[in-house]
């Protein structure tokens, strides 16, 4: 089966490239350090015959703020040996470089073709290697083992609509996770379906997203803002917000009352930044990008937050949170960092992507479920006037995170370099 999917890699292995440059379209930086994707590094790492280097790898931003963490507490606990960060995205390398800076090593891990693994190892020669959340990349789990490079995959989490996804591919599936070291998986549910695939050791250990530290830089900036908002408006933001959502949200979202109420859109992806902006035109609709770093007026209806590292300063200058991914089929986004910064979340009806979490928030009143956009404005406009409401909502919210910390704790107890 390995062999199969190897060779189907490089059959992909134009698509890659081309992918690689559609990307590229809106965000130039994919273009670069090509050569890292494929196990080419030019990293001057006079340590690494000397100091054993602990690797983590985080696909993109969301992972990346998982790890911080745990890195933190290997740092603490390991601080004789360097710390390895890779990514797949852009995007995800200046989230590293915003909470390390050249505190750790950071590079693109390569893509999963044998001879770009074994370039990859025999550059940086890891000690052990830890993989955030469902990283299962046949070859270079196999070369790890092969080269007793002990694997680990924490945080695991696995999603039923991921689970069938794998099952379609089992045999290759069960023999990559039979060759990880450890499975430390978010939820009991992750773990029953991460050991149906053919994962033996298989720990519980929680979610370490809930173990983030707030930064304080970024709270202050969110209150900054607030503060610049003509009066004293209600702000909704709508946090990660995919393709299509952001069109289901303006066919309602002005409608809501105090009409002096301020919208704040964040998408996703920062390709998508202008795509929206044209949007807002296109609807006659008065905004202001938070790029252009002025104060916002009376007259604003929205403010196009098309920055990237300052989630954090968007909860905290709002009143309302709407997570995005979540009102069409894109299986949701994190709501525990909104929850984090004590904000009353709505989450609409697609949160496969973070199931446990969601049901956890909703279950304890720090999270509203919504059917759909109508549904979402509305219960906005309920709870922007019951200031009670708000606060209580405020309070489960903070209390939900505290409850679930401990993820970090729990997975370094069964780390042993």
């Amino acid at each position: 089966m390995r062999v199969a999917y190897t060779l189907l890699l490089y059959l992909l292995l134009p698509r890659v490239l081309w992918h690689l440059l559609w990307r590229a379209r809106k965000q130039p930086a994919y273009l670069k350090n090509i050569p890292q994707r494929f196990g080419y590094y030019q990293h001057k790492n006079k340590d690494k015959d000397r100091r054993p280097l602990i690797w983590v790898h985080a696909v993109s931003v969301g992972e990346t703020r998982a790890a911080a963490p745990l890195i933190r507490a290997l740092r603490q606990k390991y601080p004789g040996r360097q710390i390895l960060l890779t990514h797949m995205t852009p995007t995800g390398s200046e989230t590293a470089e915003a909470l390390f800076g050249d505190n750790v090593l950071r590079c693109y891990l390569p893509y999963d073709y044998p001879g770009a693994v074994a370039r990859f190892l025999d550059h940086f020669r890891p000690q052990a290697g830890l993989l955030m959340e469902t990283e299962i990349w046949a070859n270079l789990i196999h070369a790890c083992r092969r080269r007793n490079i002990p694997l680990h995959l924490v945080n695991a989490r696995l999603s039923q609509k991921s689970y069938l996804k794998y099952s379609r591919f089992a045999g290759l599936a069960r023999a990559s996770l039979r060759e990880l070291a450890l499975v430390a998986a978010q939820s009991a549910e992750d773990a029953q379906r991460l050991t149906a695939l053919g994962a033996e050791k298989v720990e519980v250990t929680g979610n370490l997203k809930f173990d983030f530290e707030l930064p304080a830089e970024e709270i202050e900036q969110g209150k900054a803002w607030r503060a610049s908002y003509s009066g004293e408006r209600p702000v909704l933001l709508a946090a990660s917000t995919r393709d299509g959502e952001e069109e289901l949200l303006l066919d309602h979202l002005l409608q809501v009352e105090p009409s002096s109420l301020l919208a704040v859109i964040v998408p996703r992806h920062p390709q998508r930044f202008e795509a929206v902006a044209t949007l807002l035109e296109r609807r006659g609709i008065r905004y202001q990008r938070r790029s252009a770093n002025t104060a916002i007026v009376a007259e604003t209806q929205v403010v196009l937050g098309d920055s990237m590292g300052e989630m954090f300063a968007y909860y905290a200058a709002c009143d309302i949170a709407f997570i995005g991914g979540s009102l069409l089929s894109f299986g949701g986004q994190n709501l525990i960092e909104a929850c984090a910064a004590g904000k009353p979340v709505l989450i609409g009806p697609h949160t496969y992507n973070f199931s446990e979490a969601t049901e956890l928030a909703v279950a304890c009143g720090a999270a509203l479920r919504v059917a759909d956009a109508e549904t979402l404005v509305r219960e906005a406009r309920r709870l922007l006037s019951d200031p009670q409401e708000l606060t209580r909502m405020s309070d489960a919210a903070l209390a939900f995170t505290r409850k679930h910390r401990g993820a970090t704790a729990r997975t370094l107890e069964l780390l042993h370099f």
